[in-house]
């Protein structure tokens, strides 16, 4: 896509600090951290969300992403990191391109990402997850 920033930063048509890169994933810094040492990892191709990236481009994004974990782990002696990704405005996506965010932490650093939780009614968490079997059943059939 012409216009998406991520899509521009894999052409290198906008500056970024580049941590990996290869024929089919970037890691860069984000340039609005939670926390210093913040990485995105991208795949080049353009899909805007989870489900729309074919699985080999996924698994081959999940090796980089997991490179890059272990890269900001030892090189930033980080205590802990999350990875977040995040599909659709509802979930907070800003980005209308597949990325997942490294996060190194520390023990007391300030960062929160804590909820409000919720709590089934009797039997509702039994409903749900038959839901879900359903729809992933249907995936599965799909592919």
């Amino acid at each position: 896509m012409a216009d998406c920033i991520f899509c521009r930063i894999a052409r290198h048509e906008v500056p970024s600090s580049v941590v990996y890169e290869d024929e089919h994933v970037i890691a860069f810094m984000d340039i609005m951290p939670a926390k210093k040492g913040h990485l995105l990892v991208v795949p080049k191709a353009h899909y805007g969300a989870l489900f729309d990236v074919p699985a080999p481009l996924l698994a081959k994004t999940a090796a980089v992403l997991q490179r890059c974990a272990r890269g900001v782990r030892r090189g930033l002696t980080a205590e802990g990191l999350n990875v977040l990704q995040s599909n659709g405005s509802a979930a907070g996506q800003v980005v209308d391109h597949v990325h997942f965010h490294i996060i190194p932490r520390r023990l007391g650093d300030g960062l929160r990402l804590d909820w409000d939780h919720e709590t089934y009614a009797p039997n509702e968490m039994a409903s749900f997850a038959a839901k879900i079997k359903e729809g992933c059943e249907a995936e599965r059939s799909d592919a």
